[in-house]
């Protein structure tokens, strides 16, 4: 016989996952109709006899790129225009273990990153933590009920940014075998990637589980928080969620002023 707290966790996945598919879905209309008006604008250039070269803008491509990425839930994958930027080409040192430090409105939280495990997902996040990206940026969702994550990393705070480019999961086997149910635990303290539900589609997402949580092992678990960030997170998730719903923006605001990745 199933427990409530089995059933309860059981709903929360559900929820998680039909929020992810529902994003997905949006982000796929809003390409169609996006690819409709290009359409639509090109005939019409044609028929008055207009011939456009567009030379481009770095600057302003760069910036759509990243506002238009997706990322836990993240929201969809990204437009072919986003797969052309390239993931940073790597520099970290892929035996080293990286330590990344947020300061934020919630006091300092930080996590240790191994980068022989995830190597991917360690240099992108140096590379983004050094131009200053996570900078400005909040904590836009926090899940209280069956799955218990404090979740950030996106520019647009909405859970639909990215950096403009995707990287490959790595290390989903760390957390062991899928239970029948298909889940696995991912323990508190875990620091893992946000994604769209598909392979290979995390950005600059990445959710901080404050009690074990179960969830497919489809999210890159590349860090681990120190206890002091643990405790300052469970506070974070412990006074719940504005307006008292189980998933939505944390109402002790979590705004990250600082990111910093260095050597451990």
């Amino acid at each position: 016989m199933v427990s409530s707290d089995q059933r309860r966790r059981q709903l929360a996945r559900e929820k998680f996952e039909r929020q992810q598919q529902r994003r997905e879905e949006a982000r796929h209309r809003t390409r169609r109709l996006t690819v409709i008006i290009t359409s639509a604008v090109a005939v019409v250039a044609v028929i008055g006899g207009v011939t456009y070269f567009a030379t481009g803008d770095d600057g302003k491509k760069d910036k759509t790129d990243a506002a238009a990425s997706a990322s836990p839930s993240a929201s969809a994958s990204p437009s072919a225009s986003e797969k052309s930027t390239p993931e940073p080409a790597m520099k970290i040192d892929k035996k080293a273990k990286y330590t990344l430090s947020l300061k934020t409105s919630q006091g300092d939280i930080a996590f240790t990153m191994d980068a022989a495990k995830t190597p991917h997902t360690a240099n992108s996040f140096k590379s983004l933590a050094d131009k200053g990206f996570f900078d400005g940026t909040k904590c836009h969702r926090l899940t209280t009920d069956g799955l218990f994550v404090l979740q950030c990393g996106d520019p647009k705070g909405d859970g639909t940014g990215g950096p403009g480019y995707t990287i490959p999961d790595e290390n989903l086997t760390a957390l062991g075998k899928a239970g029948k149910d298909g889940t696995v635990t991912y323990p508190a303290g875990t620091v893992a990637m946000a994604n769209t539900g598909q392979e290979h589609t995390g950005g600059s997402q990445f959710f901080l589980v404050y009690k074990d949580s179960k969830l497919p092992p489809t999210y890159t678990p590349f860090g681990t928080m120190d206890q002091p960030s643990l405790k300052a997170v469970e506070a974070i998730g412990k006074a719940g969620v504005t307006g008292g719903a189980p998933d939505g923006a944390p109402k002790k605001a979590v705004n990250i002023s600082k990111a910093a990745v260095d050597k451990a």
